[in-house]
């Protein structure tokens, strides 16, 4: 069929492309054989008692047959919705076997997107990484989402009792403005202080390599399961071993290697440690510090999406130094907006004018009006909005200045389209269907959504999944499925299923499914 064909030319394409780039650029990327080890062993923990995985699991951590198990998208897709099953519906994934490679990649491609959701970052992400096995790029998105999973819990949402992290003349909003990462060494550090260590650690590597660490933060959260004496009494890999048994003693998962500890290896490291926090944290919070940390989490719900939409899709853009955890904090500085303007528009951004070590908040506030002047020369509309709003991260003029951005980089992305020409060109892929704008209430139902996405790739839609009718089911179901059969196409989507049910944000949906037509026609053109 057409389809296939446009398939095979985009994979010959990139093919080349690897044959000529990444394939030789991986003999000079060596890949950790403990990592692959590590994780291996992570992920039959993980996906231990997963139905439907009797073909890739259990993983044989000495023959590092991980590499072989990642080719059809099926593996990485179920860690994806172990992580949150809102992301991946699974239903859309292709397992009948055998697989050919067009179905293949339609799980790849349904993966990458997927990722990028999680936080994950994907540049320079295709088909072909799996197909053609580029270890240390597998490798590398692998340890992103094992991470993403392992540190999940880890935030004043899910774990209240982190308000004991808490510094003197600190309050909860300088724990917010922490990364997990972050976290996890404060919580290491505040447990060898009550300890009565003289210890700290500032990394998870050549810190914590000789065990001594180790062995005093275990014996703090257990001391009778955990006998210092018995870790401190001996040295190197059999200090390591037995803090990892100690660790086991506490409920931590089991995937680590003493070796794994003394060579400091700081992503193995950081699972084993996040690992050993989310099984036994060792903290309490008092009832009122809970109510103090709860209302300040109790963000709206309309405006939470919107963080999240808007922070994936920063992520997303794989701009150097840039990595957004709360946009709200993280856009205070104006270095994060000035940077995503250079990305969206190079050459908008006189860096002589900006700050670019703001340690103060005049020097903050000198980037943030910048960004400001920048937004009213793209054009924007921020009448009421000025840098300090942004400094004071004023959630609703934050949003208000990051959405118009994010806006107007997707329709740059079709060439400078409205979003009335954008709405035109759906319109004409409804197959009957129409809607009046991108907050038409008829798009819940998605079954406009599904005509769009079949008028590019008739068999990605298996209409026996798709309901009828408008009932909580039915919306539900729908569109769930309806974005991941979006990711299939290859669509970047930073939707859950709800967005679509609250009609927000279908306007980043539509863009990217008229981006993968852009690659269509462009192999159609190269090939007449």
């Amino acid at each position: 069929s057409d389809v296939y064909k446009r398939q095979e030319y985009m994979g010959i394409i990139n093919i080349l492309f690897f044959e000529k780039v990444f394939l030789k650029m991986e003999e000079k990327q060596k890949y950790s054989h403990e990592e692959v080890h590590a994780y291996s062993s992570l992920i039959n923990t993980m996906l231990l008692n997963e139905q439907g995985l009797e073909d890739y699991l259990p993983l044989d951590t000495e023959s590092e047959n991980l590499f072989e198990r990642l080719e059809d998208g099926v593996l990485i897709a179920r860690l994806i919705h172990k992580i949150n099953p809102e992301i991946i519906d699974l239903r859309a994934l292709n397992t009948k076997k055998p697989l050919n490679i067009f179905k293949k990649k339609e799980n790849l491609n349904l993966i990458i997107s997927a990722s990028k959701s999680t936080g994950a970052v994907v540049v320079g992400m295709f088909p072909e990484v799996f197909l053609e096995q580029i270890k240390y790029m597998e490798l590398g998105l692998i340890w992103q989402l094992l991470k993403i999973w392992i540190l999940s819990q880890i935030n004043l949402k899910d774990c209240p009792y982190l308000v004991r992290l808490l510094k003197e003349g600190e309050d909860l909003t300088d724990l917010l403005k922490l990364t997990p990462d972050e976290l996890l060494i404060r919580w290491f550090n505040y447990h060898l202080e009550q300890a009565g260590s003289e210890r700290r650690i500032k990394n998870l590597s050549e810190d914590v390599k000789d065990g001594e660490c180790y062995a005093i933060l275990l014996n703090q959260l257990s001391p009778h399961k955990c006998k210092l004496d018995d870790a401190m009494s001996k040295t190197g890999d059999d200090r390591a071993a037995v803090v990892i048994q100690q660790s086991h003693k506490v409920g931590a998962a089991s995937f680590t290697q003493p070796h794994h500890i003394t060579s400091g290896n700081p992503k193995i490291n950081l699972l084993f440690t996040a690992s050993i926090f989310n099984a036994c944290p060792g903290l309490e919070a008092t009832e009122q510090e809970k109510k103090d940390a709860a209302g300040l989490l109790d963000d709206d719900i309309e405006g939470s999406r919107e963080e999240r939409a808007f922070r994936m899709y920063i992520n997303s853009l794989g701009i150097e130094g840039v990595y957004v955890n709360n946009i709200y904090e993280d856009i205070r500085d104006g270095i994060v907006l000035l940077k995503v303007m250079e990305r969206v528009q190079p050459g908008c951004v006189d860096w002589k004018k900006a700050e670019l070590n703001p340690n103060n908040k005049f020097k903050k506030l000198t980037n943030a009006n910048l960004a400001v002047d920048i937004g009213k020369k793209f054009g924007f509309s921020l009448v009421g909005i000025g840098g300090v709003d942004l400094v004071d991260g004023n959630k609703k003029l934050s949003l208000a200045l990051v959405w118009q951005l994010v806006r107007q980089h997707t329709l740059q992305i079709l060439g400078g389209w409205t979003e009335e020409k954008l709405l035109e060109w759906a319109n004409s892929r409804g197959n009957g269907l129409h809607i009046n704008n991108f907050r038409d209430s008829s798009i819940k139902n998605c079954k406009f959504l599904f005509q769009v996405i079949t008028s590019i790739d008739k068999d990605v839609v298996g209409w026996d999944i798709v309901i009828e009718g408008e009932t909580p089911e039915a919306i539900e179901n729908n569109a769930k499925y309806v974005i991941s059969c979006a990711r299939k196409l290859g669509a970047t989507v930073f939707l859950l299923w709800d967005d679509i049910r609250a009609v927000s944000y279908t306007h980043l949906t539509l863009p990217t499914i008229y981006s993968v037509q852009i690659s269509v026609v462009a192999v159609s053109l190269k090939k007449k």
